[in-house]
């Protein structure tokens, strides 16, 4: 494990990383080992703040009763669970990961929701159709894919034109000086809440990959990249969190951009 903390963190020359530089099968070796723990460990690390920020993810992805969303990198499936209340039992929710015991998880809890799937599979080749959804999101899980330009191209690809691609995702508060500061809290925070669960090498990698992860601004300007369009961005949780919502090219996506912030 400390090999892949040291990996998470490699900076690319130009700046920010375009990726995470972990061979993915580590990533989802990781994951599957932190997956009993993962959704305790979320609730104490961001004092249940985390279930707030989720419900701002189902406000913008813009669903109605009756439709389809796919959430990439879905974890344990609680995103996915709230996406699907929204759509109904007429909807489709369908959760995609790389872990398979992460999905285990999302099974147990959630499996009972007649419009929820669950499916094994590479956010960066996303086993569904070209335009297949009203929207996709991400939440909390751009951050370990290869490519950030890549998943968001396949999220993309996925949607139906005028659909939405929403990505929740931790981010570093600004001014520089805060933002120094809650990266060595978070650096020693996670490992040490970790260790109560006997996974602090695991919870010591995870803030690793913030180093290099592009800022709010930048985050906006790869997403467009990608192809999406009236791309807005805005900071939750004193900036410690970023919201992005873009729209897939078509008939709905005439509205002018807003800048992320």
């Amino acid at each position: 494990m400390p090999e892949t903390r040291r990996a998470a963190g490699n900076v690319e020359a130009a700046g920010s990383r375009a990726g995470n530089n972990v061979p993915e099968p580590d990533v989802a070796a990781l994951f599957d080992s932190i997956a009993p723990v993962y959704d305790r460990m979320n609730t104490i690390m961001t004092a249940g703040l985390d279930g707030r920020w989720r419900r701002a993810a189902v406000r913008a992805a813009r669903l109605a009763p009756g439709e389809s969303v796919l959430d990439v990198a879905c974890g344990t499936g609680k995103l996915t669970a709230a996406l699907a209340l929204v759509v109904g039992p007429l909807g489709k929710a369908v959760g995609v990961d790389l872990a398979p015991v992460m999905l285990e998880e999302a099974r147990r809890s959630w499996g009972d929701m007649v419009q929820v799937e669950f499916r094994l599979g590479n956010a960066l080749a996303l086993p569904v159709e070209d335009s297949s959804f009203e929207a996709a999101t991400i939440a909390f899980g751009l951050r370990n894919l290869a490519s950030f330009e890549d998943g968001f191209r396949e999220m993309a690809r996925v949607v139906r034109p005028g659909g939405r691609v929403v990505c929740l995702e931790l981010s570093v508060p600004r001014p520089k000086l805060i933002g120094k500061v809650y990266e060595a809290v978070f650096n020693g925070m996670a490992p040490t809440i970790g260790s109560f669960f006997r996974r602090r090498d695991e919870y010591a990698y995870l803030p690793h990959t913030l180093e290099g992860f592009p800022d709010p601004v930048e985050l906006a300007a790869t997403m467009r990249r990608a192809g999406l369009v009236n791309v807005s961005g805005r900071r939750l949780a004193l900036g410690a969190v970023a919201l992005h919502v873009g729209t897939v090219p078509g008939a709905e996506a005439s509205r002018p951009a807003s800048r992320a912030g």
